[in-house]
């Protein structure tokens, strides 16, 4: 018999314990996620989808995105089997007038699968987890691929691909992002080549999206909806990298290079106002790191001196002092909130928003005292193991920001402009008695989606990515991720976060730099909310894709392939048509 909550909806609380994955057997042999209500079960709250297509399983189940500012309690989800069941599942859609929505791991914080507050009578989730999930490498192939499903996590990828001795240049830290999750929104990571570092075959500094090779995806083939396989040559597929949930992909091959070892020191000893100084300082600055290593993250506490700073560099053979480690996720103190910070974070969301200081005080006391704890300052392993840090246990925080594109020789700069800005305005609103930010910064760089890194015939680089490359700017050859996290519920942190954004917008804006959102993050702050600035949604984000592109490759030749191939807008919703009309 399958699991199931007793009440008539599933509670918010309830949905805390589900784990992904955790399925239950029914009394009929087949199967459904715990904690849903089943299709035709008398506790189920929504109205039933008429004549669903057979042998999807089709339940009630609650729905959360990453920090919890987007949560259902019910909403209609399905489990598809295959890309047929997903076929099949849209052509439904199609008929009956529902729009059809993947889900991976939840891992974002944009509207871009579900509208808060929006009508979900008519919306089904489709779980790629489930069953859509198969990973299968191809060393043989020049260059070696491995396909996936759309909810084959990258995780379950980079083992696979390590197996083999393969891996990726640049990751983004949590493994649990499924593949199609990111490539929606253009996943990267924080690495950029050391100076005089060239990029191995099958690399790229890039996002996940400048690997893809042939993805396919359903789309509307004149009659119907069916499956199309598109290669990396085919100028559909260019938006089709980072679609930003307007298609349905049910399998993507990706290229990669061989894999390697590498050495992640962290430091806890550097003052912010030395790591961050302007080019050509002396010190160990942000700068130095990036030429020697290539690689490096800060995470700046609010109302502390020192940032955390992690430096990975390529080390073929273990360092004497390096700590050796077989797996990811390799500090457990970050990803399980400590008693400490869980006692502040409670003060937080209960209006005390005055111990901002003490909270960023103590996040940074445990991250010292954590490191040691656990001998992870300096540890040595395979990449996957070395970049993938964030699991879902970690704190879950809303998060504004998003790249600058620059010459890398303007990175201590760009860092330097908004790190100087940001410690004015957090003791302007102090001296004011005002705490709207009460998380850390975080700071990290990767390189742009270069054409010369893809290894078959290409049509280009991911048309919406922000990765993407100014073919007007050559030597702009770096994203800089600028970022600010923060607890949801926070009195003024959205009005900051615009008052940010509005910003970055105006100083990197011109011969040096340009800004573009971080799509999976927050973006068009209105005083309010995020995703409500009008004028930023419909006008100043997508002028940043007509911007020094060619006019048959931009924004407006994205939204005309999307219409093209989903006519009926079946993957899409209200927040999306207002985006790309």
């Amino acid at each position: 018999m399958a699991i199931r909550d007793s009440s008539p909806s599933l509670s918010r609380r309830g949905f805390l314990a589900v784990g992904a994955g955790t399925l239950a057997a029914t009394a009929l042999g087949g199967w459904t996620p715990a904690h849903a209500v089943p299709s035709g079960s008398a506790a189920s709250t929504l109205p039933t989808p008429p004549t669903f297509p057979e042998g999807i399983a089709l339940y009630q189940q609650a729905y959360q995105n990453w920090s919890k500012e987007i949560m259902l309690d019910a909403i209609w989800t399905c489990a598809p089997r295959t890309p047929d069941d997903v076929v099949r599942l849209v052509n439904w859609g199609h008929q009956h007038g529902y729009t059809i929505r993947p889900r991976g791991a939840m891992h974002g914080w944009t509207p871009l699968t579900v509208v808060n507050g929006a009508p979900i009578d008519r919306v089904i989730l489709a779980d790629t987890i489930a069953h859509l999930d198969w990973v299968d490498v191809d060393p043989g192939s020049s260059p070696p691929t491995v396909t996936a499903g759309p909810g084959a996590t990258l995780d379950a990828i980079t083992t696979a691909l390590q197996q083999h001795g393969l891996g990726w240049a640049n990751l983004p830290a949590p493994g649990v992002l499924t593949i199609a999750g990111s490539l929606a929104v253009n996943a990267h990571g924080a690495a950029l080549p050391a100076d005089g570092e060239s990029t191995e075959p099958g690399h790229t500094f890039g996002s996940l999206s400048n690997l893809v090779t042939e993805l396919t995806a359903v789309v509307w083939d004149g009659s119907a909806y069916s499956l199309r396989t598109f290669t990396r040559a085919d100028p559909d597929i260019s938006p089709l990298l980072c679609h930003l949930g307007r298609t349905f992909v049910t399998s993507v091959t990706l290229q990669a290079g061989p894999n390697y070892r590498m050495r992640c020191q962290s430091f806890t000893d550097i003052p912010w106002d030395e790591l961050f100084s302007l080019p050509g300082a002396q010190g160990r600055t942000f700068e130095s790191f990036v030429s020697s290593t290539g690689r490096a993250e800060a995470i700046w506490y609010p109302f502390t001196d020192k940032p955390w700073l992690k430096v990975w560099s390529l080390a073929p053979e273990k360092p004497v002092s390096s700590r050796e480690v077989h797996g990811p996720y390799n500090y457990p103190f970050s990803d399980n909130v400590p008693e400490p910070i869980t006692d502040l974070l409670g003060g937080l969301t209960a209006g005390n928003t005055a111990i901002a200081p003490a909270f960023g005080q103590t996040y940074y006391g445990v991250t010292v005292a954590g490191l040691a704890a656990t001998a992870s300052s300096d540890i040595w392993g395979w990449s996957k193991d070395l970049q993938f840090y964030i699991k879902a246990t970690t704190l879950r925080l809303t998060e504004g920001g998003g790249a600058v594109l620059t010459d890398r020789a303007n990175i201590a700069t760009v860092i330097h402009d908004f790190t100087h800005w940001f410690q004015e305005r957090i003791e302007h609103y102090r001296a004011l008695g005002q705490y709207p930010l009460n998380g850390p910064v975080e700071i990290r760089c990767c390189g742009l989606d270069r054409p010369e890194d893809v290894l078959v015939p290409s049509a280009g680089s991911p048309t919406l990515a922000s990765t993407r490359p100014r073919p007007d700017h050559p030597e702009w050859d770096t994203a800089i991720w600028l970022n600010v996290l923060g607890v949801p519920g926070t009195p003024g942190m959205f009005a900051f976060y615009r008052e940010m954004e509005q910003w970055m917008r105006q100083r990197y804006n011109g011969e040096d730099s340009t800004f573009r959102p971080e799509w999976s993050k927050g973006w068009a702050f209105g005083p309010d909310l995020p995703y409500t600035d009008a004028s930023i949604i419909t006008q100043s984000l997508p002028d940043t894709y007509r911007e020094g592109v060619p006019s048959e490759d931009n924004w407006d030749s994205a939204r005309a392939v999307f219409n093209r191939l989903d006519p009926h807008r079946v993957f899409s919703n209200s927040f999306i048509d207002t985006l790309l009309p």
